[in-house]
C-alpha cells in the first residue's frame, strides 16, 4: 500500500510541446544529446513550453549519525559528522562552493547526529534522535520513530515548496551511511552484499570486510520484508534515510523536480518509490557514485545519470554539478532562435 498520496505524472502535453520545440531550434534535431531530453523533462515537470529557469534551487543536508561506525566500516570517527555540520554552517565545505557556484540555496538539517545538543535550534528543529542503531546487531529505529523521520523529511519537503523552491536536492552527510544505505538497496533488489558493498570514505580490505559483514547481519533480519519499504527503513536504515525518502517523496506529491545526488540519496529514493509509487518521474539522477550499489539503484529505478565525474563525497555535491547542465538545458530549449525567426531554411 503506498505511503504517500496519489503521484500525479509530470505534463505530457508540455512535454510534446517541447519536443516539437526542438524540432524548429537552429540545430540538427538531437544534436544536443541528453540537454534535450533534459529541457524536454524540465517542460512536463514545469506544464511549461519553454520552461522557465529555476529561481530557487534548494540542497537540504540531511545529517545524522549511525551505530554501525563502531563496527569499523568507516576510515573516519563518528565525531566527524557533528564537525561536519558546523563546517557546513560556516561555509567551508565542499557543498557549499558548490551550491553558490551552481546559484543553489543551503539548508542543513540535523536527522540524528550523535550530539546532545544541535548546532543551532533551526539546524535541530527537526531532529529525530541521536544516532540510528547499529543495523548489524539491532533495528536502525523503533516503530514510531521511522514514521516520525519519513513525516520529517515530507514535512521539510512541504517547507522548501512553500518558500518557493522550484526544485530540489538532497544531501547527505553521516560518518558509516554508506552502510545502511547499502543494506537499503541489497534488500529493495535482492543483491548480495560482496555486490553491493563499496569502499565509502576509502577503507582499506579489512574495513571492507567488516562493513560487508555489518551488511550481511542487517540484511537476515529484513529477509521476508523487500516488500515493506518502511519496516527496511526502520531495521536496515535509520533516520537520515527515512527522512530523505519523506522528502523526495513529498517533492513529487507536491509536483517539484529533484535532482538526486549519490548512493545514500538514491537508496532512499529506492525506498520513496515504494512509499509513493511513480514518484522517480519527478526525479533526475545528478551523477553516478562510484559506490556498486548507487548503480544497483539507479538501474533499478531506470534513472540515468547526468554526469559521471568518479565522485564519492555526498553532501548533494554531485547533485550540484549536474545542476548547470540541467540549466543548460533549460535555457537552449527557451532562447535559441527557431529556423523561422532567424531567417533559415530548413
Amino acid at each position: 500500500m503506498a505511503y504517500f498520496p496519489a503521484i500525479s505524472a509530470p505534463d505530457e502535453r508540455a512535454a510534446a510541446a517541447a519536443r516539437d520545440r526542438q524540432r524548429t531550434l537552429t540545430k540538427p534535431l538531437g544534436a544536443l544529446g541528453r540537454l534535450e531530453d533534459l529541457s524536454v523533462w524540465v517542460a512536463s515537470c514545469q506544464s511549461a513550453c519553454p520552461p522557465h529557469q529555476f529561481d530557487r534551487a534548494r540542497v537540504v543536508v540531511f545529517a545524522g549519525d549511525h551505530g554501525v561506525t563502531a563496527a569499523g566500516v568507516s576510515a573516519y570517527p563518528a565525531e566527524v559528522t557533528a564537525a561536519m555540520v558546523a563546517n557546513f554552517e560556516a561555509g567551508g565545505a565542499a557543498v557549499n562552493v558548490l551550491a553558490e557556484l551552481a546559484g543553489a540555496g543551503l539548508r542543513v538539517v540535523d536527522i540524528a547526529v550523535d550530539s546532545e545538543a544541535p548546532l543551532s535550534p533551526a539546524i535541530g528543529a527537526h531532529k529525530v534522535r541521536r544516532s540510528s542503531g547499529n543495523i548489524a546487531v539491532e533495528d536502525a529505529l523503533s516503530p514510531d520513530e521511522v514514521v516520525a523521520a519519513i513525516d520529517t523529511g515530507a514535512r521539510i519537503a512541504d517547507e522548501e515548496v512553500d518558500a518557493g523552491a522550484d526544485l530540489l536536492i538532497a544531501g547527505d552527510m553521516g560518518i558509516g551511511n554508506t552502510t545502511p544505505a547499502t543494506a537499503l538497496v541489497a534488500a529493495l533488489t535482492d543483491t548480495e552484499p560482496v555486490a553491493a558493498v563499496g569502499r565509502g570514505t576509502g577503507i582499506d580490505d579489512a574495513g571492507w570486510s567488516r562493513k560487508t559483514a555489518a551488511v550481511r547481519d542487517a540484511l537476515y533480519r529484513t529477509r521476508r520484508l523487500s516488500a515493506d519499504p518502511v519496516a527496511l527503513l526502520r531495521i536496515c536504515g535509520g533516520a537520515d534515510l527515512a527522512a530523505m525518502a519523506g522528502f523526495v517523496a513529498q517533492a513529487a506529491v507536491r509536483c517539484t523536480p529533484v535532482l538526486l545526488d549519490g548512493v545514500v540519496v538514491t537508496a532512499a529514493a529506492l525506498a520513496a518509490e515504494r512509499l509513493a509509487p511513480g514518484a522517480k518521474q519527478w526525479w533526475q539522477a545528478g551523477h553516478r557514485s562510484t559506490e556498486p550499489a548507487h548503480a544497483l539503484a539507479l538501474r533499478e529505478l531506470g534513472l540515468v545519470p547526468i554526469v559521471d565525474l568518479g565522485m564519492r563525497l555526498g553532501e548533494g555535491t554531485g547533485a550540484l554539478v549536474a545542476l548547470p547542465v540541467l540549466r543548460a538545458a533549460v535555457a537552449t530549449l527557451a532562447s535559441m532562435a527557431t529556423f523561422d525567426e532567424a531567417g533559415i531554411d530548413a
